[in-house]
C-alpha cells in the first residue's frame, strides 16, 4: 500500500498504481467529475497517471489556476486536431495555455485561415469534444520520436526534439491527433463544453523576424456555456474600458515614436491624477512613520554587483553607459539606493523600524513584444518603500503593510483581491535564488504566519519568489472581473549581508536587519491603467483631473460664471468655464463625453437667485442649488475620497 497525504494533512492508503481520479472517486463521484488534473509531490500530473509511491496529492479542478491551465492546454490540442482535419498536412509549432485561454502556432503552407474558417474549426472542435476521447500519455525514446516526425516531414517538432534529452520525451494522443508534449492533460475531451476561437494573428517561428511567419490561432474554452457567455460579455465591456482608448480620449497619456516605445508622456490630465495619487501615498506614509527620500536615476555598476541584481536582472536593464572607464546603469530598482541611505548614518535598535519611502523613477528594458499600453512600460514611477526591522518587529511591520493595502482597496472600491505568496524552488538555489536554504525556510514561514494569523486570503505559488526572499504579489479584480497584478510586498534576508547593513542591538552588538520591500500602489503606470479600466474613465471626484465644468448659457453670464469659478478655486476644487460660443446642449454633451463629474449650468434664473443648475455625470439634472451649498457638497466628497 502507498500513503497519500492530502492538503489538510489527512493520510489515506491506496494500492500502488492508483490514479488521482481513482482517489477522487473514493471521496465522491461529484468531485471526480470535476477533477481536471492533480498536483503530485508539487508537480502537476494527469489525473489518470498512476501513482506508485508515497506522495502528497492535491486534486485540481476548474477553481484552481493549474486546473484551468491544464484545461486550456488540452483545448489547444483539440484545436490542433480540428485544424488538421480541415487542413491536412498542417505542421504545428507550440500550443501553450495563456492567461485567458490558449493559442497554437502552425504552418499552413500557402493556405490562409479566414474568420469563416474559424467558425468551421470551432464547429469541428465541438464535435470532437463530444466524442469524449481520452488524452493518452506515452513515454517514447528520442529515436522513435525523431523517426515519427521525420516521416511526417515536420521540421518544427524535430527542432523541439533537438533540445530534449532521451528519457524525458512523451507523446499525447486524443482521437486522431498525436503531439509531442510534456503534458499534463485533462482526462478526456468531453469535459470541454464551450468553445470560442477569438483571434488570428501572425507569429514568427521562435519569435525571430528572420524566420518564417506562422499562423497563430487564439481561443478560450469553458466547462459550461454560461461561463463562456459571461466571459464574452466581459470582453465586450473590456473593449469599452480599454485604458489605451480611454487614456487617449481623456488626455491622460500619449506615446511618441521620437521618445521611444514603452516611454509614456503624461499629459496635463494624467499629471493631475499622478499628483493626487502621490499626495494620498505621502499622507498615508507620513502617518505610518515613513521618512521620504530621493535617489538618482543612474548608479555605478558596482552598486548592482553588490546588490546581486546584475547577474539576475541584467537582461531587463538598459545597457550601461561608460564614462572615464566606469560603467553606469539607469536605475531599474530603488532598493540598492535605499540600502545606501540606511548605511549612511549609524543605527541602533532604537532607530528601528526604519522606514524609507520614495516615488522613484525606474527604467526596465521590457521586450518590444511585451509592451502593452501602461501595463508594460520601460519607464515606471514606483510607490516604493523599504522597512528595516528586527525579526521581533517583523510581524507588526508586515501586518501594517497589508493593512495599508486594505485601506487603499476601500478607497478605490476594490472588493475582490487575493495575496499570492510566492515561494522559492529548492532545486534552483544558487541559480535563480540566493543559496541560503535555512533562511528561505525561516522567512517563508514568517510571511505565512502573518497571513494566517490575520485571516488574509492567500494562495501559495512555487518558484516565483524574488531572488533574495519570498514575496507577496497582490492580485486584484476590476469591477468587470478582470484580474490585475497590482503591487508587491517582499521579504529580503540577503541584501543586508551584501551591503553590510547593521544596527547596534540591546546588547551593544552589531546585528543585520531584516528588510521588507513594499509598493502598495505599484507604479503610476500600471495603477492608472487599472483605474481607467476599473472606473471606465469615470474617476471619482477627488481623483478626477477636472472636477467641475461651469457652463454659461450665453456670454451674458460669463461674469457670473467667473465669480462661481473663483469660489470653487478658493475651496481647492479643480474647475473650468466652457466659454465657447456653442449651444448649451452641445456643451453638456461634450462635458459628459469628457467624464467631468459635475456640470454647473448658469443662466438668467441662476444669476438672479445666486444659484447654479447642477448636473452630475451619468445621473443628469440634480436641480438648482445655492453656490455655497454645492461647493460644500463637492468639497466633502473630495475630502472623504468617495470611490464613486
Amino acid at each position: 500500500m502507498i500513503k497519500i497525504t492530502f492538503p489538510d494533512g489527512a493520510v489515506r492508503e491506496y494500492q500502488p498504481g492508483t490514479t488521482a481520479l481513482d482517489i477522487a472517486k473514493t471521496i465522491s463521484e461529484g468531485l471526480a467529475k470535476k477533477v481536471l488534473a492533480a498536483k503530485v509531490n508539487g508537480q502537476v500530473w494527469d489525473a489518470v497517471r498512476p501513482i506508485y509511491s508515497d506522495s502528497t496529492l492535491q486534486l485540481l479542478t476548474w477553481n484552481e489556476a493549474e486546473g484551468k491551465s491544464t484545461f486550456w492546454h488540452s483545448s489547444a490540442h483539440l484545436l490542433a486536431e480540428a485544424v488538421e482535419a480541415q487542413f491536412p498536412g498542417v505542421k504545428f509549432w507550440v500550443g501553450p495555455p495563456v492567461e485567458n485561454g490558449f493559442y497554437y502556432d502552425m504552418d499552413l503552407g500557402d493556405r490562409k485561415i479566414s474568420e469563416d474558417d474559424l467558425a468551421a474549426i470551432e464547429k469541428k472542435m465541438t464535435a470532437l469534444a463530444k466524442e469524449g476521447n481520452s488524452y493518452i500519455r506515452k513515454e517514447i525514446s528520442k529515436a522513435e520520436a525523431v523517426k515519427y516526425f521525420e516521416e511526417k516531414g515536420d521540421e518544427y517538432k524535430l527542432d523541439l526534439l533537438g533540445n530534449l534529452e532521451d528519457g524525458s520525451i512523451t507523446f499525447y494522443t486524443q482521437g486522431a491527433f498525436t503531439d509531442l508534449c510534456r503534458g499534463p492533460h485533462i482526462p478526456q475531451t468531453g469535459l470541454i463544453k464551450a468553445i470560442k476561437l477569438t483571434n488570428i494573428a501572425g507569429a514568427y517561428w521562435k519569435g525571430d523576424e528572420n524566420n518564417k511567419q506562422l499562423t497563430r490561432i487564439y481561443g478560450i474554452t469553458f466547462p459550461n456555456q454560461k461561463e463562456l457567455d459571461e466571459y464574452l460579455q466581459m470582453l465586450e465591456e473590456a473593449k469599452k474600458r480599454d485604458h489605451r482608448k480611454l487614456g487617449k480620449e481623456l488626455g491622460i497619456f500619449a506615446f511618441d515614436d521620437d521618445i521611444g516605445p514603452g516611454l509614456p508622456l503624461w499629459l496635463p490630465n494624467g499629471a493631475l491624477v499622478i499628483e493626487q495619487l502621490e499626495k494620498l501615498a505621502k499622507e498615508t506614509e507620513e502617518a505610518a512613520g515613513y521618512k521620504r527620500v530621493v535617489t538618482p536615476h543612474i548608479a555605478k555598476e558596482s552598486l548592482y554587483l553588490t546588490s546581486g541584481h546584475l547577474p539576475y536582472y541584467q537582461d531587463s536593464m538598459y545597457p550601461p553607459m561608460e564614462l572615464d572607464g566606469t560603467k553606469y546603469y539607469l536605475k531599474s530598482m530603488n532598493c540598492p539606493h535605499h540600502h545606501k541611505i540606511f548605511a549612511a548614518e549609524p543605527k541602533s535598535y532604537k532607530d528601528l523600524p526604519y522606514r524609507l519611502a520614495e516615488y522613484g523613477t525606474c527604467y526596465r528594458y521590457e521586450q518590444s513584444g511585451e509592451l502593452f499600453g501602461l501595463m508594460r512600460v520601460r519607464c515606471l514611477h514606483m510607490n516604493d518603500a523599504h522597512i528595516y526591522c528586527t525579526k521581533e518587529q517583523f510581524y507588526e511591520e508586515f501586518k501594517a503593510v497589508n493593512e495599508m493595502y486594505l485601506k487603499y482597496f476601500k478607497i478605490f472600491g476594490i472588493e475582490k483581491y487575493v495575496m499570492r505568496l510566492s515561494l522559492h524552488e529548492p532545486s534552483k538555489l544558487g541559480k535563480k535564488y540566493v543559496d541560503e536554504p535555512l533562511l528561505w525556510k525561516e522567512t517563508e514561514e514568517l510571511v505565512r504566519d502573518v497571513l494566517v494569523r490575520t485571516n488574509t486570503p492567500f494562495v501559495e505559488v512555487q518558484d516565483e519568489a524574488a531572488f533574495y526572499g519570498p514575496k507577496i504579489d497582490v492580485q486584484i479584480w476590476s469591477t468587470i472581473g478582470r484580474e490585475f497584478t497590482l503591487a508587491t510586498n517582499q521579504v529580503d534576508f540577503a541584501q543586508g549581508r551584501r551591503f553590510k547593513l547593521e544596527f547596534t542591538n540591546k546588547d551593544n552588538a552589531p546585528e543585520i536587519p531584516l528588510i521588507i520591500h513594499r509598493a502598495p500602489l505599484g507604479t503610476h503606470e500600471r495603477f492608472i491603467g487599472f483605474l481607467l479600466e476599473h472606473y471606465a474613465g469615470k474617476f471619482p471626484v477627488w481623483l478626477s483631473p477636472l472636477q467641475v465644468k461651469i457652463l454659461p448659457i450665453s456670454d451674458k453670464f460669463l461674469e457670473y460664471a467667473q465669480n462661481v469659478l473663483e469660489s470653487l478655486k478658493k475651496a481647492d476644487i479643480r474647475a473650468e468655464i466652457d466659454d465657447r460660443p456653442e449651444k448649451i446642449g452641445r456643451k453638456i454633451r461634450d462635458t459628459e463625453l469628457a467624464k467631468v463629474p459635475f456640470m454647473l449650468v448658469v443662466g438668467e434664473k441662476e444669476v438672479n437667485e445666486n444659484k447654479v443648475a447642477v448636473r452630475r455625470h451619468g445621473k443628469g439634472d440634480l436641480g438648482s442649488k445655492p453656490v455655497a451649498e454645492i461647493i460644500e457638497e463637492i468639497a466633502v466628497e473630495i475630502r472623504d475620497k468617495r470611490a464613486q
